[in-house]
């Protein structure tokens, strides 16, 4: 009698899991469609099976990837669009397998056109960058795959989840709008090559918010084709802060309206920065850069028209054109002497740059440090320190 029980029981609990938990929403569980969630088992197949029938379910659904248990997945593709708004509840540990497993330029998660998606979620997923980073350094793995990428994706909420050890950049948004990123930590070490947290390009309205991000590259990357980003009550470090770019280096460069706000940089190369190629066209305008705390940074504020990596760039007329960029409120210390960076091209130069209460002290030292201002032209409000000299005749 009580074997019988527990039959029915069992049989209630898989009912249950592929049922209704509010009316006719239903909820997909993976491992009703066969994943192993050994963390060795290749269980693809399994993920793609049951979006596909969560996709195709007009009421809501749900598809649940259960806590406690790894699933390991190779270069998945959940193709859109669904039938309805559609949640993924993310509360296992999703992981990349653990050696070079492929050559060309690929995502281990991607999203497609999947509008009204939500991403939530007490799990994790590990992209084992460690063997391509250590490949990349080698100069042997040019093409590295990005953890989590969405495409064409509107009206997406990503929230909670965590983001870990990718080959390259953590997550991507292209062509997306109307995003919210919020409650997502990202960590990798601060040696690990290209593993920005965030990229967001050709996309607008996108909102990223109470963040923990520590990365070997940017925190939080913007793109050209970009409009309107906020980064909110966030924290920054290890990493390179929040940057706007590169831009200009092989199309036309158009951002505007970004907005980073109440965040605290800890142990950054830089805190926020603007970066452009020589000899770029198009424009960056709009910035709001307000209520930040850097605690070490190299350099706090930088906007840099000069980019280069590889330091052997040849000189080159006209770039993008920089303007409406506001630095309010900025408090904390520098790890170098020269805690502003404004380096603009002589012949396009940056213009209506304000800044207003600011205290940067150099750490370590009582001098103040300094500023470096090219061909850039604003005002000042408030304590600025270090002083700033901007170059206001033309």
């Amino acid at each position: 009698m009580a074997a019988v029980r527990r039959d029915s029981l069992l049989l209630f609990v898989l009912v249950v899991a592929v049922r209704s938990v509010e009316g006719n929403q239903r909820i997909y569980n993976v491992f009703n469609f066969r994943a192993a969630g050994d963390g060795k088992t290749d269980d693809t197949q399994a993920f793609l099976a049951t979006w596909q029938a969560a996709c195709s379910d007009g009421n809501r659904p749900v598809m649940a990837i259960p806590g406690g248990r790894a699933f390991l997945l190779s270069q998945v593709s959940f193709q859109g669009p669904c039938k309805s708004p559609i949640t993924i509840k993310l509360d296992g540990k999703i992981v990349a397998p653990n050696y070079i497993w492929t050559k060309e330029s690929a995502n281990l998660l991607t999203f497609h056109a999947v509008d009204y998606l939500t991403l939530d979620g007490n799990g994790q997923i590990d992209g084992q960058g460690a063997i391509w980073w250590d490949c990349f350094n080698r100069k042997r793995c040019y093409d590295r795959p990005i953890l989590l990428a969405f495409a064409w994706c509107n009206h997406l909420t990503v929230r909670r989840i965590h983001l870990t050890n990718s080959a390259d950049k953590h997550m991507t948004l292209f062509q997306c709008s109307q995003a919210i990123v919020d409650d997502v930590s990202i960590t990798a070490p601060a040696d690990s090559p290209n593993t920005d947290g965030i990229t967001v390009a050709y996309s607008n309205n996108t909102y990223i918010s109470n963040c923990a991000i520590q990365t070997g590259d940017d925190c939080v990357s913007v793109l050209s084709h970009t409009k309107n980003v906020t980064v909110t009550h966030s924290r920054c470090g290890p990493g390179h802060g929040v940057s706007v770019g590169s831009l200009g280096k092989s199309e036309t460069a158009l951002v505007e309206q970004i907005t980073v706000s109440n965040c605290s940089f800890v142990g950054t190369m830089t805190g926020v920065r603007i970066k452009s190629w020589q000899g770029g066209k198009g424009y960056a305008k709009g910035f709001l850069f307000e209520n930040l705390n850097m605690t070490e940074v190299q350099y706090p504020i930088v906007i840099d028209q000069f980019y280069c990596p590889q330091g052997n760039c040849p000189t080159k007329y006209g770039g993008v054109a920089i303007s409406d960029a506001k630095f309010i409120n900025i408090q904390g210390t520098s790890s170098e002497k020269e805690a502003i960076r404004l380096l603009c091209s002589q012949s396009v130069h940056c213009q209506g740059i304000y800044m207003s209460n600011i205290n940067i002290s150099w750490v370590n030292h009582t001098s103040p440090p300094n500023a470096t201002i090219w061909n850039a032209h604003g005002t000042t409000g408030g304590m600025v320190v270090p002083r700033i000299q901007f170059s206001n005749s033309l």
